[in-house]
């Protein structure tokens, strides 16, 4: 690195000034190879005679050449290899390359249920701390787009159907992955939330439904977080793709919002040169399908591309390199503390399931229950379910399989019973076997789920088809029958009736079998609270009967066109709009205990025009103790609003017999405008006139306690 280069290698400058020096001394050349990445496509078969000449293991040398997601870096300059890892839901990159392995933790849907900010301030911890511990620069998380349908393949890394809920999640996980000097990247901005031709699909929506929904998320982790980076998405926003919308990538995200970090493309989301870096996108990944020389100079030599554009994409990733320290950190890879990380994984996932039903107070289950009999496909009894597929998928640093986990807590527990399985075959050609080894047993426990995947939606609304049958068929056949879910998504169950107790595990990752026995056995008390509305059947859902909303239609473009035309009525606001009886609602969810949530109080001397705080007592009822999450929805008197939006919860611990009080703050100055609507005249989002109602419980459905408050 010459001498000259002491100007932008200058600690004490502020990082954009540091980032300005550098670009001022880059060449054009230069600076057009710092717009990509420098991904190649993997020839395996070289790496593999490369791996066996050299005598190293094929993952080994992956690793050490490096070939996944990154940018290259200029030695002269100072400018470092920049090294970027997929997320959102544990360190991995993804792609079909090889990853170093990393911790498997919960997916993100199952932490939202969690409505704990303190989890997910453990779980950006962990992430963060091996996004460095392996030398990256970058994580591609958290996800915030929400669950319009059950049914998007996606999901499973995003939170919830509820943009509050979103981002609380997506701001708490954002600062714990930056307290690493890592740089989060939160995405899909924006309206990524379906897989179907998600390469090709534009969609239609109303500017105030994609500001107090679709929007909101991203918004709370931009000011709430200081977000360094956000990646754009591969849809059409209203005819026009997203890495090219300037409404959205300029106007919102930076001048409304004051957003100064850097815009990357998802992987081949990029479709133009001149008009997404005008647009303001920054960075393509992951090569220079688009941003490579011949099109930056042809675009600056008839002037669609001006070069201060080029600079300005530059300094704004540069200056959140410089700000988390990134130019004088040495690459210098460390080892994971598996077992400590493992360990956060287990306390997390104990806290986010979901106890949907528990007729007779089946469980938790004895330790000294006599035979246990683990019935299910392969993928849910024989090995850990690690979580959904594609790019994010993570290369665990070890598993638990549900066996292990059950035989290891009865252990500690020194219980006696003994656990056996059976595995259906995926064409349930030994069915009878399984009915008899479930009319053997003392007890059985149930194994089926949903394993979703990037890049496809699911079918016929989460029919979990085969494994549904398998359920009617075994359920019944002994009394003392537990159905154990583990899904990526919420899933329709038609059985359900026939079931005296399901619990959603959700898709756990590595510490699955731990994390379903301690919550069998009642060492952990579950307290997770549904995300997302599980409808009863499919034609209860938003998209039934309305092609134009789910799949989309052509309507002469030759792409699909998605309308969001439920407007704001979407997840839990669709089903009290129309008046539909989900199976389980959001914010559901029971425990091995009982709450009694009283003494409410709602302190509003001003109105919406300042804070508002929520007070209640929460007794714990019953002889264990437990959480309960006190949920405070508010009912806002405008045309076309919903019944209900969240807009406060808290968490709180209760010992048997105690009463714990818990408080919750609405400012209406928040980053989610809890008090306003978007006013299309003064371009903003503004208070309501009339009176507001607050609602205060335990479930979007179970707000018994109501008081009216003063609008604007």
């Amino acid at each position: 690195m010459p001498e000259t280069a002491a100007a932008w290698m200058d600690t004490s400058l502020p990082p954009r000034e540091r980032a300005e020096k550098l670009v001022a001394a880059m060449t054009l050349e230069q600076k057009i190879a710092q717009l990509h990445g420098a991904m190649e496509t993997i020839d395996i078969y070289a790496l593999s005679n490369a791996a066996a000449a050299n005598g190293e293991d094929l993952e080994q040398l992956a690793a050490q050449i490096r070939i996944e997601r990154h940018v290259a870096g200029i030695e002269e300059l100072g400018i470092p290899r920049f090294r970027i890892t997929n997320g959102p839901v544990g360190v991995g990159m993804g792609d079909g390359t090889p990853s170093p392995k990393a911790t498997s933790l919960p997916m993100s849907i199952g932490l939202a249920a969690g409505f704990d900010p303190a989890l997910a301030r453990e779980y950006g911890d962990v992430i963060g701390s091996e996004t460095a511990t392996l030398g990256q620069h970058v994580l591609e998380g958290p996800g915030v787009c929400l669950h319009r349908t059950t049914i998007s393949g996606r999901n499973f890394e995003y939170f919830s159907e509820d943009p509050y809920l979103s981002g609380v999640m997506g701001v708490e996980v954002t600062r714990a992955i930056q307290a690493h000097d890592v740089i989060a990247m939160a995405k899909h901005f924006v309206l990524n939330d379906q897989e179907y031709e998600r390469f090709r699909a534009s969609v239609e929506v109303d500017e105030h439904v994609m500001r107090e929904l679709y929007l909101l998320p991203f918004e709370m982790v931009v000011k709430d977080a200081q977000l360094a980076a956000i990646m754009s998405s591969y849809n059409r926003i209203r005819g026009v793709y997203a890495t090219e919308n300037r409404p959205t990538l300029t106007d919102i995200l930076r001048t409304e919002w004051g957003f100064e970090g850097y815009v990357q493309s998802d992987f081949w989301s990029c479709r133009s040169a001149a008009p997404s870096l005008n647009a303001g996108m920054d960075h393509e990944m992951p090569d220079a399908k688009w941003l490579n020389e011949t099109n930056v100079k042809n675009a600056l030599n008839d002037t669609s591309l001006e070069l201060a554009t080029v600079d300005r994409a530059l300094i704004r990733r540069y200056t959140q390199m410089f700000r988390f320290g990134q130019f004088e950190r040495p690459y210098a890879p460390g080892e994971i503390d598996a077992a400590a990380h493992g360990a956060i994984a287990r306390r997390i996932g104990g806290q986010i399931a979901v106890l949907l039903k528990n007729d007779g107070e089946l469980l938790p289950l004895d330790p000294n229950a006599g035979s246990i009999a683990v019935i299910g496909q392969a993928a849910y009894v024989e090995q850990a379910c690690l979580g959904g597929g594609g790019s994010s998928k993570v290369d665990p640093l070890y598993t638990v399989p549900p066996l292990q986990g059950l035989r290891d807590v009865l252990a500690d527990l020194g219980g006696s019973a003994t656990v056996t399985s059976v595995t259906v075959a995926d064409d349930l050609a030994n069915l009878a076997e399984a009915k008899r080894a479930a009319a053997d047993a003392d007890v059985v426990v149930l194994m089926a789920g949903l394993i979703a995947t990037e890049g496809a939606d699911q079918a016929d609304a989460n029919m979990l088809n085969d494994q549904n049958r398998m359920l009617t068929e075994l359920l019944g056949v002994n009394q003392r029958t537990v159905v154990v879910l583990k899904d990526s998504n919420p899933v329709l169950m038609p059985w359900i009736d026939a079931a005296p107790a399901v619990l959603e595990a959700w898709n756990q990752g590595a510490e699955d079998g731990h994390v379903v026995a301690d919550l069998l056995f009642g060492v952990v008390n579950p307290s997770g609270k549904m995300p997302t509305t599980a409808p009863r059947t499919a034609d209860d859902t938003l998209y039934a009967r309305n092609p134009e909303r789910y799949p989309g239609t052509d309507e002469g473009d030759g792409y699909p066109v998605i309308r969001y035309s439920e407007g704001l009525q979407m997840g839990y606001r669709w089903f009290q709009g129309q008046g539909i009886d989900p199976l389980f609602g959001f914010g559901h969810g029971l425990s091995y205990t009982t709450f009694d949530v009283a003494d409410v109080s709602v302190d509003a001397p001003d109105g919406v025009a300042a804070p508002v705080t929520v007070s209640a007592s929460v007794t714990n009822t019953g002889s264990v103790a437990g959480a309960e999450v006190v949920q405070v929805y508010l009912g806002v008197p405008a045309a076309g609003q919903p019944p209900k939006r969240l807009v406060g919860f808290a968490k709180v611990l209760v010992e048997p017999g105690a009463t714990e009080q818990v408080t919750v703050m609405i400012d209406p100055a928040a980053s989610n405008h809890p008090f306003a609507v978007w006013d299309y005249a003064a371009r903003t989002f503004a208070p309501v006139t009339g009176d507001h109602t607050v609602y205060v419980g335990t479930s979007a459905a179970d707000t018994p306690h109501t008081t009216a408050i003063r609008g604007a």
